[in-house]
């Protein structure tokens, strides 16, 4: 183990993550980390695998924490399925499936697989905790940030404390990465206006809406992952 690594930041960072914010009204928190003492052990197990060097990387920023996902596991667009056959790491009891965990982790095995990819990339969300409300019968829903505007302002503070505190493990801060096009890229790019996270913020269509809505043009829209990935590598070695 390598004492202050980048995955000994991340697991500290996951440790203290809390929403001290007011929601409104009908909208729950999504906080694996602490709803399941199993869920930080397996991130432990899965940072320290993955992230256990001083290496910088390339942040990729996904929306908020869904319920089969990250919103199970504590790992962004990771199920638990994933976690098990691409990662090596299990959470006793816990069985998930994420469509969006599906695609991200064939573009990871395109990319040369975990260790090449999670050596390059860091994969988080813009809110780093998901929500959720109640639907018809009282069913659990996946609620994003953008879905209300109180929840939007709600959460500004916290993505802003958010982000910083994750650049500060050892982000490059050239470009960064959007999954989402429309509303998770307009909220990213305003607050990157004001805050100047980043030199650039490069949009890619989030991996739910393909697997929805674009799922016959799978191949196409990974192929565009890891050509714009790939553009990084071409650009350092100039």
């Amino acid at each position: 183990m390598t004492r202050n690594s980048f995955a000994e930041k991340i697991i500290s960072f996951y440790r203290e993550l809390d929403f001290g914010g007011s929601l409104p009204t009908g909208i729950n928190i999504l906080n694996p980390f602490r709803i399941n003492p199993e869920v930080p052990i397996a991130i432990s197990q899965f940072y320290r695998k993955f992230y256990n060097d001083n290496k910088r990387r390339y942040l990729v920023l996904g929306i908020n924490p869904g319920r089969f996902g990250a919103g199970v596991t504590g790992i962004p667009f990771t199920d638990t399925i994933r976690l098990m056959e691409k990662c090596g790491i299990e959470i006793p009891g816990l069985r998930s499936f994420e469509t969006s965990s599906v695609f991200i982790y064939e573009m990871i095995d395109r990319y040369g697989g975990p260790e090449l990819f999670y050596a390059d990339f860091y994969v988080s969300s813009v809110s780093p905790l998901g929500f959720t409300t109640a639907g018809k019968g009282g069913k659990e829903l996946n609620y994003n940030y953008y879905d209300s505007r109180e929840l939007t302002t709600a959460i500004v503070d916290f993505a802003i404390e958010s982000l910083w505190k994750q650049i500060g493990f050892g982000i490059e801060r050239n470009i960064a990465f959007c999954l989402g096009t429309g509303k998770n890229f307009s909220f990213l790019t305003k607050l990157n206006d004001t805050f100047h996270f980043f030199d650039r913020i490069e949009p890619l269509e989030h991996p739910r809406f393909i697997m929805q809505f674009k799922s016959r043009a799978k191949q196409f829209y990974i192929e565009s992952y890891l050509e714009k990935f790939r553009k990084i590598h071409q650009v350092e070695s100039q």
